[in-house]
């Protein structure tokens, strides 16, 4: 078998990883269905997954339990992978109120949806890829669990094309609209074509280039991929193939058929509505699914066309949906590897999901907002999705029970990090006098220029304690679950820069917070049991020191839990196996400070829409003097050159000639640079 996979990286396997990347391949070459790689926080545990990818040669699905950690792993494939085809798949909404019915007060809330068209392109180019390539990874967040239509559809509603073949114009016309593509002399965007007399440009849907196609009569003389701002030609093309631009799609030779069903099944459940009294749910679901199917008739789609998906996927009332775990079945069967990132974290809300999903849409249903079959428009049920995933390894440094009863002996632990650093020490003090306590221990290491991560019980204590933080003279700021998504991110970075010395959180877990510059992480009040102080939870915020040699602990406690005790046996565990190895193999930790990577957003249209580069939040023009070049990736430079130079002419196309002008000093500077 040819490689398909080629890893690129300035590293090489140390530590623990070489013995954990070859256990973990030979369980996957000998059809380990399950295996677990428990590797503490700083061991590499993504290195090690991009070498075991590269040495089985499958394609892959990593599932992470969040975008902002799905975003962090995608950037490292890619860098890991730069000729193969690596992929996002999360959630493409920027916002989203899901249709809902509240009997109580009679109130009914309409499904409104803002559609990240970035994202929506990415998570098109990943089941095109999947469809196209074997060389394939995907990353994504829980939404691979969702419908998204089958698979088989997909593959048939493409248009191939080949130089020299002959196409009726008004055909192709026809068969791009079927595609949902929609025909704009003037907006030219992503998912629409133009005719240019003999030419005819489509800008694709998972792509950031159009195809252009030159017609001499019916015939096609030429295709060529072109910069769809500016035209300039980027390839010549002798066969292509359009892939759809919507997942879900309508129309083809089960047409007929499908509406035939649904006006069966309308009659039935509006008689049965009926017989209950129900006039007035029964006369709301006759006007709401004849007036949906005349819209898919008119345009073939209809907001909220997914309730109707099982009628056109040919399925049966109560079968699974077809997810992103379908298409990767229906390219490669069963060989392809499943990656289950932060598991403890991720199963849970896998298994999670369907019936939060279900609660809703019954109220829908017995209210007569919906047919039946919006029952089936849903994620996988846990149980349908353990049948559905191939080899699987799950990654975490806390491996919950049920994680490791699967894998059973093929636990894999990698507890040596590649700097040498041991985990933290812990030190256990009493609550009478904690804050007064850590305010010395913040000041020590603020004068060291060190920062301070500190976890509380609740979003009012860790403002409040922010707040008297300040008021003693200290730089700090609080973080949690009201602060907007992007806005953390710029936290974060504003505390690795030194802006503030100490930050203040509730669930500091989920943000995946890996900074070396941090050397104390101080957990108040943990004799308060529960999820917040459990013992995943403990090992997780432990590991927040574990990225400095000075990393430290202390826990504020006046009695040790059972939670906590099993925690702190757990870490010393680990120290001590660590300063073995260290001892053993003359190593001598090191603490290694990345570069504060720039961030990922960078494009603002004029219409208002935000393009994304990746997943950031800075914006040109605003955010231009924190654009730092060696930060970058030699990949986010091109990618980041080639958007600026877009802006550019979009801002002297506006008469804003002064920015313009800092924007082409920029991309100097950037192109002076070398990687």
């Amino acid at each position: 078998m040819s490689t398909l996979f080629k890893l690129v990286s300035d590293f090489t396997p140390t530590g623990d990883q070489p013995q954990a990347i070859v256990r973990l391949t030979e369980g996957v070459k000998q059809k380990q269905q399950d295996q677990v790689l428990l590797g503490v926080t700083g061991s590499g545990k993504t290195f090690t997954m991009a070498n075991v990818i590269e040495r089985t040669n499958l394609p892959t699905l990593v599932i992470s339990h969040n975008k902002t950690l799905a975003g962090q792993l995608y950037q490292e494939f890619r860098d890991f992978f730069p000729k193969n085809a690596v992929s996002y798949f999360v959630s493409y909404y920027d916002y989203y109120q899901p249709e809902a019915y509240i009997p109580q007060s009679n109130t009914y809330i309409e499904k409104e949806a803002e559609i990240n068209e970035v994202i929506d392109k990415l998570r098109l180019k990943s089941t095109s890829n999947i469809l196209t390539r074997k060389d394939v990874v995907v990353v994504s967040s829980v939404s691979c669990i969702y419908n998204i239509g089958k698979p088989e559809n997909y593959r048939y509603y493409t248009i191939e094309l080949t130089r020299g073949q002959e196409y009726v114009r008004s055909d192709l016309y026809k068969r791009l609209v079927t595609l949902q593509y929609s025909q704009s002399q003037f907006e030219f965007k992503r998912g629409t074509f133009r005719d240019r007399g003999d030419k005819l440009d489509v800008f694709l849907s998972y792509e950031d280039v159009a195809l252009r196609i030159l017609f001499s009569g019916d015939v096609i003389v030429k295709m060529q991929k072109i910069d769809p701002l500016t035209g300039k030609v980027m390839e010549e093309l002798e066969t292509f193939t359009i892939y759809a631009a919507k997942h879900y799609l309508t129309g083809g030779k089960q047409w007929n058929d499908v509406f035939i069903r649904i006006r069966k099944d309308l009659e039935k459940e509006v008689e049965v509505l009926e017989k209950s009294k129900k006039m007035i749910e029964a006369d709301r679901l006759k006007k709401r699914v004849l007036n949906d199917l005349e819209m898919i008739k008119e345009v073939g789609y209809v907001n909220g066309i997914e309730n109707y998906s099982r009628y056109f996927d040919g399925r049966k009332p109560g079968d699974p949906p077809y997810s992103l775990l379908d298409y990767f079945s229906y390219s490669y069967g069963n060989e392809w590897l499943l990656i289950i990132d932060e598991s403890h974290m991720t199963v849970p809300q896998v298994r999670g999901m369907y019936n939060g999903d279900a609660s809703r849409k019954k109220n829908l249903v017995d209210y007569g907002f919906r047919l039946r079959a919006a029952l089936d428009n849903r994620p996988l049920m846990f149980d349908e999705f353990l049948q559905k995933k191939p080899r699987t390894v799950y990654v975490s440094a806390t491996p919950a029970e049920w994680e490791v009863d699967r894998a059973k002996k093929q636990i894999v632990e990698q507890l040596v990090r590649p700097t040498g650093i041991p985990d933290p020490q812990i030190a256990v003090r009493p609550i009478e006098g904690q804050v007064q306590d850590l305010i010395r221990e913040i000041e020590i290491r603020a004068k060291k220029k060190e920062r301070v991560l500190v976890t509380t019980l609740t979003k009012r204590t860790a403002e409040d304690l922010s707040s008297y933080l300040a008021d003693k003279g200290i730089r700090s700021q609080y973080l949690h679950s009201d602060i907007k998504t992007l806005e953390r991110s710029d936290i974060l970075e504003q505390l690795r820069r030194g802006e503030y010395d100490v930050l203040i959180g509730v669930n500091l877990l989920r943000e995946g917070i890996d900074m070396p510059e941090v050397t104390l992480v101080a957990i108040l009040d943990a004799d308060r049991e529960g999820f917040l102080r459990s013992r995943t939870a403990f090992i997780q915020l432990m590991g927040r020191a574990s990225r400095n040699i000075f990393g430290g602990i202390i826990v504020y406690t006046d009695k040790m839990t059972t939670a906590l005790s099993q925690a702190i046996s757990e870490v010393v565990r680990r120290r001590t196996y660590q300063l073995n190895y260290n001892k053993k193999h003359n190593i001598t930790p090191t603490t290694i400070y990345k570069p504060i990577r720039t961030k990922l957003v960078l494009e603002d249209d004029t219409d208002g829409l935000r393009g994304i580069v990746d997943m950031g939040s800075a914006y040109v023009g605003t955010d231009l003097d924190k654009i730092a070049a060696d930060a970058l990736t030699t990949f986010d430079k091109k990618k980041l050159l080639r958007i600026l130079k877009r802006q550019m002419k979009r801002e002297a196309d506006n008469l804003n000639f002064e920015l313009a002008a800092r924007i082409r000093d920029k991309v100097k500077e950037l192109e002076r640079v070398d990687h």
